[in-house]
């Protein structure tokens, strides 16, 4: 046998593909490419050259996630009926049809729960708040509540996954991402979307796939930042590195990456350089946007003290504004431990302790360096909690299971008309009655402050279209300037 004849036996099916010029192996290639490397980055670049649709009011977002559900009830929307009627079984056409928790659903009644705090209107616009929340006293004429909102998700994970992706289901871009990928970055030497997560917080776990990229790019995921040392794993030079040294080693990283990827046409090649690149600038950028010994005690007596300390929401919410002011995208924030099933006063007390004064003092600091106007900024949960008590009541102590079917969230600044509430509940806190807001039509919206028409933002996977509102969504004008 002869060496032509060896070497065409030696040929097996990927040395075939890879080798080919022509034929159809090479065109079922780069069929299979297009679908990810020229549709994807060509539709990135034409997706950004093609945004904003319209004039943005938002160039940024601040998104306070307080996951676990905090009880609207207890916070923010006021029902007096329900402690008059304290105790007795939610009426069945209240209630209807609709379908309850497994946590709850074998309860022999369904006893109503009024809120042990006490609640009054404050500022011009007459907002209701419970004494839980002293410092939010001060910004309800900057802020816009939404007591009407809804979603079909009544357990954790696909609740949480359904605002953060639009969908109930995990595997789709999160919102961040969705920005990253549509209006890019504008800072070079940060990412574009950056999640920050409390520490030492428990409850419902934190998947990285809810600030993921889905089907995108994975240059458009998330990346978070951590307190301690090292707010990004691995960044830092080992000990014997130098920068320049460093510098070499990417350069040559870099060289054979390219040489890679034009044999492999692998978009993902790509993404690997720049996110080598990035985190060469990050090495310098992220030690300074960290550290805080620059900001002045006032901005800790504004804060709280705890903005002092790193990886607590406090110190988060001062990290967001410093990252805003870098022009990052997306600022991602996580807080457990809203999930009160049980002894709630304990619970939600602590929550409003962590959580308000930092939460107050976001939306202060950003007017006051004139920020706010063109920083979204978003307080609130996965879904609201129940007025009746799930589990045991006494005199003192209740607990409330999940509701999807109405609860409250704010957002701030960005085109966000101020001091108004929109929607509202019937008197018994349990359905919508007025100006109902989908999770769909929520995204909708703040896509819309961004410049951005909802509809319009697509990514094309699997002979689909897909969006971060799905196919829903209409845009709440009430809320907009």
């Amino acid at each position: 046998m002869n060496n032509s004849s060896n070497q065409l036996l030696s040929t097996n099916r990927r040395h075939f593909l890879r080798n080919s010029s022509a034929g159809v192996g090479a065109m079922a290639l780069a069929s299979l490419l297009g679908t990810t490397s020229k549709a994807g980055e060509a539709s990135a670049k034409s997706i950004q050259a093609n945004l904003p649709h319209f004039a943005p009011k938002a160039k940024r977002v601040i998104y306070l996630f307080q996951s676990g559900g905090p009880a609207q009830l207890d916070l923010f929307d006021y029902k007096p009926l329900l402690n008059k009627m304290h105790g007795e079984n939610l009426p069945a056409t209240v209630r209807g049809e609709q379908r309850l928790t497994g946590m709850s659903a074998h309860q022999s009644s369904l006893p109503l729960a009024g809120s042990k705090y006490k609640f009054k209107q404050y500022g011009e616009s007459g907002a209701w708040l419970s004494e839980l929340l002293p410092h939010h006293q001060k910004i309800v004429d900057d802020v816009c509540f939404i007591r009407s909102l809804h979603t079909e998700a009544i357990n954790h994970d696909p609740a949480i996954t359904m605002f953060q992706t639009g969908s109930q289901i995990a595997g789709r871009p999160s919102f961040g991402s969705w920005l990253s990928y549509g209006l890019g970055s504008e800072n070079s030497e940060l990412p574009a979307f950056i999640v920050l997560a409390t520490s030492g917080k428990s409850g419902q776990p934190l998947y990285s796939r809810l600030w993921g990229s889905g089907f995108l790019d994975s240059r458009y995921q998330g990346v978070r930042f951590r307190s301690g040392k090292d707010a990004v794993f691995y960044l830092s030079n080992p000990d014997g590195v130098c920068q320049s040294r460093r510098r070499a080693q990417l350069d040559s990283i870099a060289d054979l990456n390219r040489l890679q990827l034009k044999r492999e046409l692998d978009p993902e090649i790509e993404s690997r350089i720049a996110q080598y690149e990035m985190a060469f600038s990050m090495q310098t950028s992220v030690p300074e946007v960290t550290d805080l010994s620059d900001e002045p005690d006032s901005t800790f007596e504004l804060y709280g003290e705890d903005a002092r300390i790193p990886g607590t929401f406090a110190a988060n919410c001062l990290m967001a504004r410093r990252m805003a002011e870098r022009d990052v995208r997306f600022v991602q924030l996580y807080h457990q431990g809203w999930d009160q099933h049980n002894d709630l006063p304990k619970g939600i007390t602590t929550q409003a302790k962590e959580t308000d004064q930092a939460s107050a003092a976001l939306i202060q600091d950003l007017k006051q360096r004139g920020m706010l106007d063109d920083t979204l900024v978003i307080w609130g949960g996965e879904f609201g909690r129940t007025s009746y008590c799930q589990g045991v009541m006494t005199a003192d102590n209740y607990g409330r299971d999940h509701h999807p079917r109405c609860f409250t969230s704010w957002v701030a600044g960005g085109g966000v008309k101020p001091g108004i509430t929109i929607g509202k509940t019937d008197e018994f806190g349990y359905n919508n009655v007025e100006d109902p807001v989908h999770v769909h039509d929520f995204n909708a919206t703040m896509l819309h402050l961004l410049g951005i028409d909802h509809e319009q933002l697509t990514y094309k996977y699997q002979g689909r279209r897909f969006r971060l509102t799905d196919v829903h969504g209409e845009i709440v004008d009430k809320i907009l300037i």
